[in-house]
């Protein structure tokens, strides 16, 4: 059974995502695509604190490559209606101080890599390895070069939306010029999403074309 993203759970209020156009049930659950977003508050701290995963093996630990990691047998979410346009989650991107050392949890799970690139952040050079979980990418970040101790986070997310001039339009000020994507055909950019009380880095991209 292959490993698909059920939950994610992100210490953020509810109203913060539906001042930012989400659609957020009763439960504080949002439902992007087939992905629920778990918006568990503030006193869970800040970013995204965990996720729920199906196909995980038997007698799986509590973490992956240090990320609290709960299995789930739940199907998917009915995909809910955003009024800032986004449809479903693109990528998750998950940050590595080791990526030999996570490369290897995934693949103890029975993930392997699709592709790889290098690139630069901040002026750093860095590799992106890319997994699919599902519907969901799973884009892990490191350096190619140092490997250092301490857990893998997850950082941040890229929403796909039908329409990415008419969500650069709902956000404003909230949200960076439209570019084009390192994708051919697609267009992205990022929100200002401090300015909306979220406390995980989003980014909106065009659809596949």
């Amino acid at each position: 059974m292959s490993i698909t993203v059920d939950e994610l759970q992100i210490a953020d209020p509810a109203d913060a995502w539906v001042h930012a156009g989400f659609s957020v049930d009763a439960d504080s659950i949002c439902r992007v695509g087939g992905v629920r977003i778990a918006l568990v508050g503030q006193d869970r701290g800040s970013g995204i604190v965990g996720w729920s995963l199906r196909g995980l093996p038997p007698a799986f630990p509590d973490h992956l490559d240090g990320i609290s990691t709960r299995p789930s047998n739940a199907a998917a979410a009915r995909p809910a209606t955003h009024p800032n346009g986004v449809t479903g989650i693109d990528h998750v991107v998950l940050l590595s101080p080791d990526l030999g050392r996570t490369a290897a949890a995934l693949a103890a799970v029975g993930v392997d890599p699709r592709r790889e690139r290098d690139g630069e952040l901040g002026g750093r050079r860095i590799r992106q390895i890319f997994f699919r979980f599902g519907e969901v990418i799973l884009e892990v970040v490191g350096s190619p070069e140092t490997a250092s101790a301490g857990p893998s986070s997850l950082w941040g997310i890229t929403y796909v939306v039908a329409d990415i001039d008419a969500t650069a339009t709902f956000f404003g000020d909230r949200i960076g010029p439209v570019k084009d994507a390192v994708q051919p055909g697609r267009r992205i950019s990022t929100l200002r999403h401090r300015d909306l009380g979220m406390s995980v880095r989003t980014a909106v991209i065009s659809a596949r074309p």
